[in-house]
């Protein structure tokens, strides 16, 4: 870190020096005079600590030059006199701290540098961060394929980019990469230095949702021994991602659409009106036009969510995406886990394309993954590549069961198949709650047993 001292004492002067340069980390200019600083300011220190009485300049003109030169560099005060009221005007013309030449100077100064340089240290790591961030959510890095269906995807991606405030509405099979797609879109936008805060509302028991999306104040209810802001002001200024939006309540629906109508929100429990700036984005794997053709979703609230539609294709229909998926998974798996390169072969390639992907590009990176560690040498082959999908409903009619083996089969499988979810594997199968949760309570006696 390169410090650099304005000091017209020359006793005080070396002693700052000396006391800095203690430090092997820290490169350490002396100056004696404003004229001789303003000079070499264009070697742009990280810090400078300023003498406030210099023979040419006053403090607070060099304080001037130094941030109107760059705002980044750490000015620390060092002055003769305790004087709080030139203090507080220093500091509020940005200069980091205010030191007195007493007997803790030493002392004062060295924490000083010391926090400014755990600040820069982090802020340096930050931005390092949304760099790695930004690469990792650029369009081709993000979204792997070349098939006409993605191409469109890309191209309606750049444009809900381009507008930041309009809303956006993500459709697609379970595993088409929703998430992905919501991401993508807010690292590449101008909210990307804002947060990106997701909620899965098929996740989240109904009598939290609210508190969760809104906040509450303080005793709003048994157990809220704190106030607490909601998503969307924690994400205020960048996006929230509302996945599986079809799971919303239905009373639940009439306060959102007002957020999105007024722009504001007001927590539980609590009188105050709090103005948001929040882009939405939205994903479901359900018909939403059609839910609200059947009264299970406010129609009005299915337009203001609207806003930008976007379709991911199933995987099955993006041709030979497939290999693509399958080689850049691959790659990926072996560089995280120190491996050998691996490739596919022929005939590997051949039954990946030969299959449909139910579960779409999560499941295709879930077998790719197991054919890496299935196989014994730097290949993939066929016999590597597992459908478990398949097989596990093969393996459930091979059987002979009884009528109410199969329907507790069939009810584990969707169980599977949604995440536990069982409001939805109810509405799936048309069959009651309680029949789900006495085989849930059945299974974990048996065990325990």
């Amino acid at each position: 870190m390169r410090i650099n001292i304005i000091e017209d004492d020359r006793v005080f002067n070396k002693l700052i020096e000396h006391t800095l340069k203690l430090n092997p980390d820290y490169e350490v200019s002396t100056f004696f005079n404003g004229k001789d600083f303003v000079k070499n300011l264009g070697d742009n220190p990280d810090v400078v600590t300023l003498d406030l009485g210099l023979p040419d300049y006053t403090g607070n003109e060099i304080l001037k030059k130094i941030k109107k030169f760059n705002p980044e560099i750490d000015v620390i005060i060092i002055s003769g006199q305790d004087d709080i009221s030139t203090a507080v005007q220093l500091l509020k013309e940005g200069a980091y701290d205010y030191i007195t030449k007493d007997e803790n100077i030493k002392d004062r100064l060295l924490h000083a540098i010391n926090n400014i340089k755990t600040r820069k240290s982090l802020k340096n790591e930050i931005t390092q961060l949304k760099t790695e961030i930004g690469n990792k959510y650029d369009y081709k890095n993000a979204i792997i394929g070349d098939s006409p269906a993605i191409k469109a995807v890309y191209a309606l991606i750049d444009k809900a980019v381009n507008v930041p405030n309009i809303n956006v509405s993500v459709y697609g099979e379970t595993g088409t990469g929703k998430e992905l797609i919501a991401k993508t879109i807010h690292y590449n936008s101008p909210r990307k230095d804002k947060p990106f805060i997701a909620v899965n509302m098929g996740a989240i028991p109904r009598e939290l949702i609210e508190s969760e999306l809104f906040g509450h104040e303080k005793g709003a209810f048994t157990g809220a021994i704190n106030t607490k802001k909601g998503k969307f002001e924690e994400a205020d200024g960048g996006t929230v991602f509302l996945d599986e939006i079809g799971e919303m309540d239905f009373n639940l629906q009439v306060k959102l659409l007002r957020v999105l109508q007024e722009r504001e929100i007001t927590r539980v429990g609590g009188n105050a009106v709090i103005k948001i700036n929040t882009r939405i984005i939205t994903a479901t794997n359900k018909d939403l036009a059609e839910e609200s053709r059947n009264g299970n979703f406010r129609e009005d609230l299915y337009y203001r969510l609207l806003g930008l539609p976007i379709h991911l294709p199933a995987l099955k229909d993006r041709n030979k995406d497939v290999l693509l998926l399958s080689g850049f998974f691959l790659k990926t798996f072996c560089k995280e886990n120190g491996l050998k390169k691996i490739e596919l072969t022929p005939r590997a390639k051949k039954k990946l394309l030969g299959y449909g992907f139910p579960g779409n590009v999560r499941e295709l990176k879930a077998i790719v993954e197991l054919g890496a560690v299935l196989t014994n040498n730097n290949v993939i082959d066929e016999e590597h590549i597992v459908f478990s999908s398949t097989q596990g409903e093969m393996e459930m009619f091979g059987r002979e069961m009884t009528l109410k083996e199969y329907t507790e089969s069939i009810i584990r499988h969707f169980l599977k198949k949604y995440n536990n979810n069982v409001l939805k594997v109810a509405a799936k199968l048309d069959i009651g709650k309680s029949t789900i949760y006495n085989l849930l309570k059945r299974d974990k006696e048996t065990e325990l047993n």
